[in-house]
């Protein structure tokens, strides 16, 4: 059984006095991902000057970046419906098939972990991403019939953390791929003190710096930061969040000043104080902390590989110098703990 969302932009934007979410309501105000935003405005212009639907997009990065706020952007500016949903909730080939033929001319499917759709469902997509036609088959043996509809032309937004795992004939039907980046610390500054306006959070700049600097460059991050620092104001202080509230606040949620949390630190000192600094494959990493391997690899590595405290090398990972400068342990000496020396 499928689980989807419709959304009409233009019952949104007639409604702006009611949307209390923190998520950008248009390019305008989404901040960061400029080259992104840039192309995705003139593709927008040209296709409503055409008056016809956009091409198929694909968005894909570490999560938390703003791939779901991007589709429900991009539906405003266009000013149609969109229909959310996601890769495992969409088991079977007639799923996709009623959800497409659902929708209506012009508006926008988003599909979230587009990366997880089975094989049956993508069969179904390629001719309806192509020629905006179904054909697929029902029953087996000699009861089986070959069935063929045509669909309203749509446009495709696929959303992923894992590039590589989609399949290539999926991945070349999308006409426009864009990679989300971490946000530098400016950018992560507005976008605090935009959520801190949204939320009436009273913050000052020292603060905003602060929690914007431990936030990962990852919006989603951000706003959960600035709300258990606006909690601890409320309960412990006068209500207002100062630099040295936000700084007692991260300090209760174990978040260094790079960011960095409890799960981070176990992860690289599993890896120092366990495998010796490394290799170690990504299963025994993970049983080690007791953290699942694909939430290892989606949520916790992509920032500490951007920070260059991990390597990921053919035989595992590896500890580089810069993680044990930062955890304050001195890194193995190679010469003294070589097998030669030992045999010294």
């Amino acid at each position: 059984m499928t689980t989807e969302r419709l959304v009409s932009g233009k019952a949104h934007d007639e409604d702006q006095g009611i949307d209390l979410s923190l998520r950008p309501r248009s390019l305008k105000d989404f901040v960061g991902q400029d080259k992104i935003k840039d192309n995705l405005s003139i593709a927008i212009q040209a296709a409503q000057l055409r008056k016809e639907p956009l091409d198929h997009i694909l968005l894909y990065g570490p999560p938390g970046l703003g791939k779901t706020t991007l589709g429900h952007i991009i539906a405003r500016e266009m000013g149609v419906n969109i229909r959310v949903t996601s890769g495992p909730a969409i088991e079977r080939a007639g799923d996709m098939a009623a959800i497409l033929t659902s929708l209506k001319n012009g508006d926008l499917l988003f599909i979230d972990e587009v990366h997880r759709l089975s094989r049956p469902v993508e069969e179904v997509l390629y001719p309806a991403m192509e020629d905006f036609f179904l054909s697929w088959v029902m029953g087996k043996g000699m009861g089986a019939r070959s069935v063929n509809l045509k669909v309203n032309p749509f446009t495709l937004i696929g959303a992923t953390t894992r590039y590589a795992m989609l399949s290539a004939p999926l991945r070349d039907r999308f006409g426009s791929i864009y990679r989300l980046e971490f946000y530098n610390l400016p950018a992560m500054e507005s976008i605090v003190r935009r959520s801190a306006t949204i939320l009436n959070v009273d913050l000052d700049a020292g603060a905003a710096r602060e929690i914007a600097a431990r936030s990962r460059g990852t919006p989603r991050v951000a706003n959960r930061l600035l709300k258990r620092a606006r909690d601890y104001a409320l309960v412990l202080s006068d209500g207002k969040v100062t630099k040295k509230v936000a700084l007692e606040a991260l300090a209760k949620l174990e978040v260094d000043p790079l960011g960095l949390d409890d799960i981070d630190h176990r992860l690289l000192r599993s890896i120092i104080e366990k495998f010796s600094g490394g290799p170690v494959g990504l299963d025994t990493l993970a049983a080690s902390i007791s953290e699942e391997a694909d939430t290892i690899m989606d949520v916790y590595e992509p920032f500490l590989l951007q920070l260059g405290f991990l390597d990921r090398t053919p035989r595992g990972r590896t500890a580089t110098p810069r993680a044990y400068q930062h955890l304050r342990i001195p890194p193995p000496n190679k010469e003294k703990d070589s097998p030669q020396a030992k045999l010294i």
